[in-house]
């Protein structure tokens, strides 16, 4: 079990797959083991979606700050059980009680903070809060299978 508290750009690519456009995870700090972290996403202008969602009122898109919750909490696991560059892989399972109560867009730093709701196993499911400011964006709790390393 890893004691890092944080994770870089650099760690966190290699720990999950993700890369641009799709990487949406910053820098995870406050870790502690697999059981919790804090996700940072720093939403700019330049971010391909803006430009279909939506002309002239940038907003991001709900899904995409679900996946950035999902993708927080696959560093926390792959922090607290050493996984980098181990071929760590992580896919959704279910998506549970979402929901949406605040605009997030350009200039906005979204705050993702995940609890480790079961783990362990193949399978692990999460609770994810992400705020901007002191404000909820997003809540919602889902389940991912982890294809960990033998």
């Amino acid at each position: 079990m890893s004691d890092l508290k944080t994770a870089d750009i650099e760690l966190i690519q290699r720990i999950i797959p993700h890369r641009y456009p799709f990487l949406l995870v910053d820098r995870v700090v406050d870790i502690e083991g697999t059981a919790r972290g804090v996700g940072i996403k720093n939403v700019t202008m330049n971010e391909p979606q803006f430009t279909g969602h939506f002309p002239g009122m940038p907003v991001m898109p709900g899904v995409l700050m679900v996946e950035a919750m999902a993708q927080t909490a696959a560093v926390v696991v792959g922090v607290g059980m050493d996984l980098a560059d181990k071929n760590f892989g992580v896919y959704f399972m279910a998506i549970d009680n979402v929901k949406f109560r605040r605009k997030v867009g350009p200039g906005d730093t979204l705050r993702m903070a995940v609890e480790t709701v079961r783990g362990g196993g193949k399978v692990w499911k999460f609770r994810g809060v992400a705020s901007v400011g002191d404000e909820i964006a997003c809540e919602c709790e889902f389940t991912a299978m982890m294809d960990l390393p033998k």
